[in-house]
C-alpha cells in the first residue's frame, strides 16, 4: 500500500495506530467520567435526530424523497460532530475499540465495561432530550406534523421483523464507524466535520437504524402517548403496536446487536488485519 499521502492527513497505517490509542484511552477512563461523556453522546444524537425530523416537516409530498432524505441526513451529521468534536461517549463509535483489543492492548473485559457503560449512558442521555422535548409541547409545531413524524417514524421502526432490523443496524454501523474511522485521518476540526458528513448523511438516507438514535426517537413517541393521548390518537395512526416492549425486543435488541456486528466486524477487524504491519 502506498503510504506517501499529503502530510495534510494521517496515512490509514497511522489511523490504525490512532484508532488503538483511542480504544486504550477508553478504557482508562474512570466510570463518572465515562458516564458522564454518555448521558452527553445521547443527549447530542438526541438533538441530531430533532434537526433532522424538523427539517423535513412540509417536504413529504412536496419536495422529491431523496432531496428530502439528503438534508435530514445532513442535519443529522450534527450528532456526531457534537460527540467527536466536543468530546463525548457513543456506544456505536466504540465499537472501534475491537482495533485495540485485536492488538492485545486491552482486554474483553474493558470492552464490554466500556460498551456497558457507554450504552446505558447514552439510553440515559436520549430519554432525558426526548422527555424534555415532549413537556416543552415543541411537539405541536407546525399544526403537530413533528409529533406525528415523530410517531409515525416510531412505528416504522418497531414494525420490522428480527432479522430486517438486525440488517439494518448491520449497514447503519460500518457508515457510523467509517466516519469515526475517517476523523482519525484529520488533523483539524474542518477536517473531521467534513469527513463526518457523507457517511452519517448516507445511513440516514437510506435508512438504516442506530440504536442511540432510536433511544430517543422511539421513547419520544411513547412518552408522548403517556403525556398527551389525544395528541396521539388525534394523528390518525395505528398505534397497537407501538408500546416499550415493542421497541426493547423488536428494535433496540436487533439493532443493537446488528450495530456491534456492523461497526466491530465489518470496520474494526477488516481494517486492523488490512493494515496490520507485516512484521507483527
Amino acid at each position: 500500500m502506498d503510504d506517501h499521502v499529503s502530510r495534510d492527513i494521517y496515512s490509514p497505517t497511522e489511523m490504525r495506530e490512532k484508532a488503538i490509542l483511542a480504544g486504550i484511552s477508553k478504557s482508562k477512563l474512570p466510570f463518572g467520567r465515562l458516564f458522564l461523556l454518555s448521558i452527553l453522546a445521547g443527549a447530542y444524537i438526541a438533538f441530531g435526530a430533532i434537526f433532522s425530523s424538523v427539517i423535513a416537516l412540509g417536504m413529504p409530498g412536496t419536495w422529491p424523497y431523496g432531496i428530502m432524505k439528503a438534508l435530514q441526513g445532513l442535519a443529522f451529521s450534527l450528532g456526531l460532530i457534537l460527540v467527536i468534536i466536543g468530546g463525548a461517549e457513543l456506544f456505536t463509535g466504540n465499537n472501534l475499540m475491537v482495533i485495540a483489543w485485536l492488538d492485545k492492548k486491552i482486554n474483553s473485559l474493558a470492552v464490554f465495561r466500556n460498551w456497558g457503560i457507554v450504552f446505558l449512558g447514552n439510553f440515559l442521555g436520549s430519554i432525558v432530550i426526548a422527555l424534555l422535548l415532549i413537556l416543552s409541547r415543541q411537539y405541536l409545531v407546525s399544526n403537530g406534523d413533528l409529533g406525528k413524524s415523530i410517531v409515525n417514524l416510531a412505528i416504522l421502526k418497531t414494525s420490522y421483523p428480527f432479522f430486517t432490523a438486525l440488517v439494518l443496524g448491520i449497514l447503519c454501523n460500518i457508515l457510523v464507524c467509517l466516519a469515526v474511522w475517517l476523523t482519525y485521518s484529520g488533523r483539524t476540526t474542518s477536517d473531521k466535520i467534513l469527513a463526518i458528513i457523507f457517511p452519517i448523511s448516507v445511513f440516514i438516507a437510506a435508512g438504516f437504524e442506530h440504536s442511540v438514535a432510536n433511544m430517543y426517537i422511539i421513547p419520544a413517541a411513547l412518552l408522548l402517548q403517556d403525556i398527551d393521548p389525544v395528541f396521539t390518537a388525534n394523528t390518525g395512526l395505528i398505534l397497537d403496536g407501538l408500546h416499550w416492549s415493542s421497541f426493547l425486543l423488536k428494535n433496540l435488541v436487533p439493532v443493537t446487536l446488528g450495530n456491534i456486528i456492523g461497526g466491530a466486524l465489518f470496520v474494526g477487524f477488516l481494517y486492523f488485519f488490512a493494515l496490520k504491519p507485516s512484521s507483527k
